[in-house]
């Protein structure tokens, strides 16, 4: 099997036509507008509220910002309770709020914070529960609203990954009290950088969009200390471009996937995730644990052995946020605390995944986890 000369990154952007984007430039440029709240921006707004059956979104230049800023709105201090199986922008964005996240285990089939495990870390200074739609699969969300009303708190879902996402065809993005999605370039539809909140009252939105312009009100009053976390024109016009066409990306994935699975779920010591009942997804990962007690290889071998043949695949997410220095020494980082979240870093691996990812390149992708195997 020859080795492709070039390499299958675990993504890659599928690029919208290069003459439309500059016909966008050329308007930004002759407009002189190039920030702050501009027509691609408004329009960006608009289109991403109707495409994704939303009522307000806020537009950010990247989505660790907007995380940060999600937390400030909601008022969220003390302690809490998230998932460490996550990009660690989740954890960041706490610490940076100055918070002390409190891990709790992960469910062994989605891989999201397993609900059952909320209440019993529940402390007088939990204000909030911080949950992740790993890879695009919604969590548990009636289960972890069901908590949050008895105890009386704040849900801000991670949902980085679950752009155009749909529960029982509702889109996910409705559920808590905010969700953060990140727009950046290896997503599914992307800014290049950018990210948003997608809120549920106008208020929500005037106060989220204030604290991302400096908490300015109008030109002489300032509400509260904001960040400089505006998007701007060329990103909001990149984006307008990308929802073009990100219907067709996604049923390109899709049929990525089903390829995927057809070539690798009779492969012994492999475990492939399912798409819940119910659930309209995105396709934006192809994951796969690689169970090291029946293929006698570890993750690690299979990751270097795929690199070896130009194949690049991630480990999302390892290390585990609670491994991580930062967040080692909390009393919730212990290993005992986490078993099944230390489990999964340890065995996950990510395929590469992309609309133009051919059906050769998966071929040879399968074919070499068959050699490494």
């Amino acid at each position: 099997m020859t080795i492709p000369e070039n390499p299958i990154y675990v993504t890659q952007p599928s690029m919208p036509p290069m003459d439309e984007f500059v016909e966008y430039l050329k308007q930004i440029w002759d407009s002189k507008w190039l920030t702050n709240n501009g027509h691609f921006h408004q329009e960006l707004e608009q289109q991403l509220c109707k495409y994704l059956g939303v009522n307000h979104i806020s537009l950010f230049s990247n989505g660790t910002l907007a995380l940060i800023t999600a937390l400030q709105s909601l008022r969220i201090s003390g302690e809490v309770i998230t998932t460490p199986f996550s990009f660690v922008a989740t954890t960041h964005a706490l610490h940076w709020n100055g918070i002390t996240p409190v891990f709790v285990d992960i469910d062994p089939e989605t891989f999201n914070i397993n609900p059952n495990k909320i209440e019993a870390a529940i402390t007088p200074k939990t204000t909030a529960i911080l949950p992740v739609h790993v890879y695009g699969n919604p969590c548990n969300v009636e289960k972890i609203e069901e908590i949050a009303r008895r105890y009386g708190l704040k849900i801000l879902y991670d949902a980085a990954h679950a752009f155009g996402v749909k529960k029982n065809s509702n889109s996910i993005l409705n559920y808590g009290d905010l969700s953060v999605l990140s727009f950046h370039a290896t997503k599914v539809f992307t800014t290049i950088e950018g990210g948003a909140i997608v809120s549920h009252s106008a208020e929500e939105k005037n106060r989220i969009d204030q604290l991302k312009n400096f908490g300015f009100v109008n030109e002489v009053t300032i509400a509260a200390p904001g960040i400089n976390a505006k998007m701007n024109e060329m990103q909001a016009a990149y984006g307008l471009l990308e929802l073009k066409y990100v219907e067709n990306k996604i049923k390109k994935r899709k049929t990525n996937s089903v390829l995927y699975k057809e070539l690798l779920s009779n492969i012994d010591g492999i475990t492939l995730m399912d798409v819940p009942q119910g659930i309209e997804h995105n396709y934006s990962y192809f994951p796969i644990i690689i169970n090291e007690s029946v293929t006698n290889r570890k993750r690690d071998e299979v990751y270097d052995y795929l690199k070896s043949k130009n194949i690049f695949t991630r480990r999302y997410f390892y290390p585990l946020i609670s491994n991580l220095a930062t967040y080692s020494s909390l009393k919730s980082s212990e290993i005992s605390n986490l078993p099944i979240a230390n489990k999964v870093a340890s065995s996950i691996l990510c395929l590469p995944m992309y609309p133009d990812l051919t059906t050769d390149n998966i071929e040879y992708i399968a074919k070499s986890i068959k050699e490494a195997l």
